[in-house]
């Protein structure tokens, strides 16, 4: 077996310690909401300033900054200076096309991840780069854009429903991830839906617009995988971390919690392989109405052909002319060939009738 040749592809690259945003989301603010809370008390800011922080952080605390645009470079980078955030961290924030990660280094825990949701009347699937930083309690996460993603997680810190404000930044990064994780599901619940529709349009049409939206679907689960594979190994390296025993940013008593999560990675891709099945069933379907439909094709020109093989012979014959031919002196003659010829060919059709050839 002839091996596959790598192809390498030229593309646009970007140096490891150059800031610059490489999304798609270029027109969007860049601004910064802050929750700082505890069991007791909450304090929400609009709008902060990176010069507020001192005033603002309290440490004793949880500190959620949460920041919607990755436009202003400035900005990101007046943060990671405050935070003394490595400028690799940075500019792995910035880069889009970077895979899902976590990355722990001395007192700061770096989690990378991409959401996905269906576009609406479309086949296309939508993604958005979301980064996460935890250090000293305080938890950073970078959107590239305003979005829905964390509405009702606001909605329970703020109404105090669950336990996640007894709790510190790091179950609150299982909340975050936990709301990106269910997108997955709404992803993939809709790709199953698409599916089905392509399996009842497969068995009654032959339109080539099938196939191709069935290879797009396909496209779609094939990045689904890629996205969910670094996600799952990023929540499995989670468990190391707690094997080392040497980083406290996460507690003990949450480490359950990532497993869940962990687990549910797990179902992602093993119901990504089944519908990848089913979806490999819309084009069996597909190519068999196809490979059916052809076939009908050529028994009718078939039995068409064996019916008039036959009779083209016999005028093939008598168009001979040759002067010695005695057929063609009797008076009915020709009446009494075409009357052949009609013999034979209702003699066929009644014999392939019977044969069940048609």
């Amino acid at each position: 077996m002839q091996m596959r040749k790598i192809v390498y592809k030229k593309g646009r690259k970007v140096q490891p310690l150059h800031f610059e945003y490489t999304g798609i989301h270029k027109n969007n603010d860049s601004e910064m909401q802050l929750f700082v809370y505890n069991d007791t008390d909450l304090t929400e800011y609009e709008k902060i300033e990176v010069a507020d922080f001192d005033q603002s952080l309290i440490r004793q605390k949880t500190n959620w900054i949460n920041i919607h645009g990755l436009n202003n470079i400035e900005l990101l980078q007046s943060v990671g200076n405050y935070f003394e955030i490595d400028t690799y961290m940075l500019a792995d924030i910035l880069n889009t096309t970077k895979r899902t990660k976590l990355e722990e280094q001395q007192d700061v825990l770096f989690f990378n991840i991409k959401s996905l949701l269906p576009k609406d009347n479309s086949d296309n699937i939508q993604t958005e780069q979301i980064s996460f930083l935890i250090k000293e309690g305080v938890l950073i996460s970078f959107q590239e854009k305003r979005s829905d993603f964390f509405t009702h997680i606001r909605e329970r810190i703020r109404s105090h429903s669950g336990i996640v404000r007894t709790k510190k930044a790091d179950f609150l990064l299982y909340v975050l991830l936990d709301a990106i994780m269910e997108n997955f599901y709404i992803t993939l619940e809709h790709e199953e839906h698409k599916v089905e529709e392509l399996i009842n349009l497969s068995k009654n049409s032959d339109n080539p617009i099938i196939l191709e939206r069935i290879e797009k679907h396909r496209d779609n689960y094939n990045f689904l995988k890629r996205s969910i594979i670094p996600l799952r190994d990023s929540l499995y390296d989670i468990k190391t971390i707690k094997d080392d025993n040497v980083f406290n940013l996460i507690e003990n008593d949450n480490f359950s919690f990532f497993s869940r999560l962990y687990q549910k990675s797990l179902e992602l891709l093993e119901q990504i392989e089944s519908d990848r099945i089913a979806l490999d069933s819309a084009s069996n379907f597909f190519f068999s109405a196809q490979t059916q439909k052809m076939n009908e094709i050529m028994k009718t020109l078939t039995i068409v052909s064996s019916i008039f093989i036959p009779l083209t012979f016999i005028a093939g014959v008598y168009g001979m002319n040759f002067q010695n031919m005695p057929e063609l002196k009797y008076p009915y003659g020709y009446h009494t060939v075409i009357g052949g010829m009609v013999f034979l060919g209702i003699a066929m059709v009644i014999y392939f009738k019977k044969r069940r050839w048609f």
